[in-house]
């Protein structure tokens, strides 16, 4: 278990960027896989955007083209660029530390994102 604390949300007009962070406490952070999650309003929380301890990224189609994460092992941080950004992004953000497809790590706080004009 590792603390997780994600930052950078905010309220965005249709087709911004936003750009999310993700500090994370782990020893050995750069031996783990790293993911974005997001629970919209009303829906389950899914997992978004996936990379691998040697940066293979994966993404959920709906995000694909869009999004971008990436990882910084000096910083324990990860990121996720979001650009196009549409008003069904709006949702709240988690990271988590990943094993195969699977959550780690106790879910921090989130971030915010909201899309709207």
């Amino acid at each position: 278990q590792v603390q997780l604390v994600e930052s950078g949300g905010g309220l965005v007009q249709p087709g911004g960027s936003l750009k999310l962070s993700c500090a994370a406490s782990a020893t050995f952070f750069s031996t783990y896989a790293m993911a974005w999650y997001r629970q919209a309003p009303g829906k389950q929380r899914e997992l978004v955007a996936h990379i691998s301890s040697v940066s293979t990224t994966n993404y959920a189609d709906s995000v694909k083209g869009r999004f971008t994460i990436s990882r910084d092992n000096a910083k324990k941080t990860i990121y996720l660029q979001m650009n196009s950004l549409t008003p069904e992004d709006t949702a709240v953000y988690y990271c988590n530390r990943q094993r195969g497809l699977q959550p780690l790590d106790a879910w921090g706080q989130g971030t915010l994102v909201t899309v709207s004009s």
